[in-house]
């Protein structure tokens, strides 16, 4: 009796860790493809993981652009502040199960915390809101 308890303890931590191993790469497919594009800098490939209408926030200038008008604002940004590394520090999800990434953005003479809220749009996640923080 004591080694069924044991041995069924043992399959319940097997299959805890499964899923916490699961939900981890979820988080990298999720938000690899958007740290790539961040680090290229292409304004028109980071429009592809953006939602329809996306909170910006840069440097505290904090506005709401269709999908449209988000290109041409990180185009500018990337323009005058181009990538020399970005990387992802944390990612996670709230209680309700939004994801979100914090990253670290650095260009020439500045480096930016960046923050990035995605929702589920499908079977895809699209970037709802994201703000670069200068340090």
């Amino acid at each position: 009796m004591k080694y069924r308890r044991i041995n069924t303890v043992g399959r319940l931590g097997v299959l805890v860790f499964c899923f916490a191993l699961q939900c981890a790469y979820a988080q990298d497919a999720i938000f690899d493809p958007i740290r790539d594009v961040i680090k290229t800098g292409s304004a028109r490939e980071m429009s592809k993981h953006l939602n329809q209408s996306v909170e910006i926030n840069i440097e505290g200038d904090v506005n709401t652009y269709s999908k449209a008008q988000a290109e041409f604002v990180f185009r500018d940004f990337f323009k005058k502040h181009p990538a020399t590394s970005f990387t992802i520090v944390h990612k996670g999800a709230s209680k309700g199960g939004q994801q979100f990434a914090i990253g670290r953005y650095v260009s020439n003479n500045d480096s930016y915390n960046v923050l990035m809220l995605v929702k589920a749009a499908g079977a895809t996640y699209l970037i709802h809101e994201i703000s670069f923080v200068k340090e």
